[in-house]
């Protein structure tokens, strides 16, 4: 199975149409008010007409009332809840309701973050492992892959410090379901998208699938 890419933190129409056509599979809009790319739910909302059906409008949020998670999903139209805050599983289930599938973000200090997250969300689709910081929301920083259990099988989407020069690294080295980049294709500036660094994250994204491809199907001699 390929690696599936999320671009995460788009702000502008015209980076948004630049990840569409690179074929990436999911966007992410970042509804934690203090994060830089922050973007309100109307301005949401005519992002997430923009994607085809088959890209993903996931929405990150940060301790937002389960209740507010659940009017802002409705009215953007998002398919995935990303929650990045302390939130425990009631808020998750209660937020969710059934409704749409989330995904629990691991804010990882040490080796047994990701077994003591995984058993205490047992309803989250995925888990999202990105550094531990003091402040919440994607780090750009990365942690220790050697903390991830060899043989961990809930899909796991693999963010931190991630950028066109070191996904390849990482997908040779986790085998992640996904991987989420948002400062590692920024632009000028937080609330920007480099589409050469788009491009190169991709294109270094099907290089590296096509290695693992080849090496688990060498060619006869």
């Amino acid at each position: 199975m390929r690696t599936r890419i999320k671009f995460c933190g788009l702000v502008r129409p015209e980076d948004v149409d630049a990840a569409v056509a690179l074929g990436v599979d999911a966007l992410g809009f970042v509804f934690y008010a203090r994060s830089p790319r922050c973007v309100d739910a109307a301005a949401a909302r005519t992002l997430r007409r923009r994607l085809p059906s088959w890209v993903s409008a996931v929405g990150l949020f940060v301790n937002e009332a389960p209740q507010r998670v659940a009017e802002v999903a409705a009215e953007v139209g998002l398919d995935v809840i990303q929650f990045h805050g302390d939130e425990s599983p009631a808020d998750c289930d209660a937020a969710c309701a059934g409704r749409l599938p989330y995904w629990r973000a691991v804010r990882m200090q040490g080796p047994g973050d990701l077994l003591e997250s995984a058993g205490r969300f047992e309803a989250a689709e995925a888990l999202l492992l990105d550094a531990f910081s003091d402040a919440y929301g994607g780090t750009g920083t990365r942690f220790d892959w050697s903390w991830i259990p060899r043989r961990f099988h809930r899909p796991l989407i693999l963010s931190g410090g991630l950028g066109p020069d070191s996904v390849a690294e990482a997908i040779d080295r986790v085998r992640p379901v996904g991987v989420d980049v948002s400062s590692g294709i920024q632009g000028a500036d937080p609330r920007t998208k480099d589409k050469a660094s788009m491009e190169r994250f991709v294109a270094a994204v099907i290089a590296a699938d096509a290695d693992l491809l080849s090496a688990r199907n060498p060619s006869p001699p």
